[in-house]
């Protein structure tokens, strides 16, 4: 029989054995833990490339050589959401949920806004270490450099494009065939095959108001009367951007004129960019207006002929290096991270991606095979050459991306008028410049 002594010391002793239990066994769930970056076993990725398109392949052959290259190391993948990233980075990468590696949106708005709050590392050491520079064009490069301000084009590097992106005219060859339409060489002739569509009853531009696709539409119609010094003054703050010019009057009295005249529907007010590309994927819209990142989609599920146009008469259109990848400050596997960028960044993800409908920036042109892919390159080689990338309309403040939606579906509605729609983008790019 146990003496009440010995009791209580059996009772200390498994008391001890569970603390020492518990502590194993939490270390053991932070090693696990991705994002504790204490064993180097995981790396956390996030992306927001739909599954389909020519990036999320690329990236999960690249999520394949990095396993095979890493014995032992996973790679946790979740997907996001390109608006779920957007509204929430500063928050997730200020605290201890941030992934190691993530894909972020470009420009002064994004990546340049993150970079000032010193919420994302400085990559500089590592691209000259590994020679990305060396797989970059100028024109390219350019959204990977901020300031001290946070605005592009020079500074540190705090990401890397491994894609290249821009815009165009999809169209649908059957629909252009069906009521007569030749393939638009002129902007005359863009305006006539719109007018065409009009009087058989169709619509001809797919649109969305709630998102991006409708204030590029006007952001074209601006670069098409504009130059590089009229970008590098809106984008780049060298100069003060009159926003009554030529450029953005006639850009938002064409946009209006579209609308009244029924080559944009009213109806596509509150529509979202995925509701523009259905409404072309499905044969309802003959012409989209938007960017490369919809190239592979549209391959695998257009069940039509259809082809792609420079924007006529236009030296300069939308477009850019592509997302960036970006290693948040607190990321607990930099040198993971860092080794699977370089795996993208190599001959075979480039190729791939560029086979599969993507704009590869450091790919072997002869392997790339596929006859629409070659024609995909093959124009934005010919923007770079003429150093036609001008960027995107939301770029240059934090928070300007909602005030062009909601100020371009006033236009859509009627319930602005040009004047007051270029009044309402002047006071917010202004505050947005100014709060920087």
């Amino acid at each position: 029989m146990l003496t009440a002594r010995r009791r209580r010391r059996r009772r200390m002793m498994a008391a001890a054995a569970a603390v020492v239990s518990t502590t194993l066994l939490l270390a053991s769930c932070g090693d696990s833990d991705s994002g504790s970056g204490d064993d180097g076993k995981t790396l956390k990725l996030w992306h927001y490339e739909s599954p389909d398109s020519a990036m999320a392949v690329a990236w999960n052959a690249a999520i394949d050589e990095f396993e095979k290259t890493h014995p032992g190391v996973k790679v946790k993948f979740e997907e996001k959401g390109f608006e779920q990233i957007q509204k929430t980075a500063p928050m997730v990468l200020n605290s201890d949920d941030a992934p190691d590696l993530m894909e972020y949106n470009k420009g002064n708005a994004t990546a340049g806004h993150l970079s000032q709050q010193g919420l994302l590392t400085d990559l500089s050491a590592e691209v000259t270490k590994r020679g990305w520079d060396k797989k970059l064009s100028a024109g390219v490069r350019t959204t990977s450099q901020y300031d001290a301000k946070g605005v592009m084009g020079s500074g540190k590097w705090f990401g890397i494009p491994n894609y290249a992106e821009y815009t165009m005219v999809f169209y649908n060859k059957d629909l252009f065939k069906k009521y007569g339409v030749e393939e638009p060489k002129t902007f005359g002739e863009l305006t006539a095959a719109m007018d065409t569509f009009v009087d058989e009853g169709v619509t001809p531009l797919a649109n969305a108001g709630a998102e991006y696709v409708a204030h590029q539409y006007l952001y074209q119609l601006a670069l098409s009367k504009a130059d590089r010094a009229w970008v590098d003054s809106y984008q780049l703050y060298k100069g003060e951007p009159d926003f009554h010019d030529a450029a953005w009057t006639y850009a938002a009295e064409t946009f209006a004129d579209w609308v009244k005249k029924g080559y944009i529907s009213k109806k596509t007010t509150s529509a979202k960019a995925e509701d523009a590309g259905v409404s072309f994927m499905q044969g309802k819209s003959p012409i989209l207006f938007s960017g490369s990142w919809w190239f592979g989609r549209f391959a695998a599920e257009n069940k039509f002929d259809w082809g792609t146009f420079l924007w006529p008469d236009s030296n300069l259109t939308l477009g850019s290096g592509g997302n960036l990848w970006v290693v948040p400050k607190g990321a607990g596997n930099k040198e993971l991270a860092y080794d699977f960028i370089d795996i993208t960044m190599s001959k075979k993800i480039q190729n791939l991606l560029g086979n599969k409908g993507g704009v590869p920036v450091a790919a072997d042109p002869a392997a790339i095979t596929d006859p629409r892919s070659k024609g995909l390159i093959a124009n934005f080689n010919t923007l770079s050459e003429r150093d036609g990338l001008a960027f995107y309309p939301d770029w240059p403040a934090p928070g300007f991306y909602d005030v062009l939606v909601s100020e371009t579906q006033k236009l859509i509605t009627g319930s602005a008028k040009p004047d007051a729609y270029l009044d309402a983008v002047k006071a917010a790019y202004d505050k947005g410049v100014q709060d920087r």
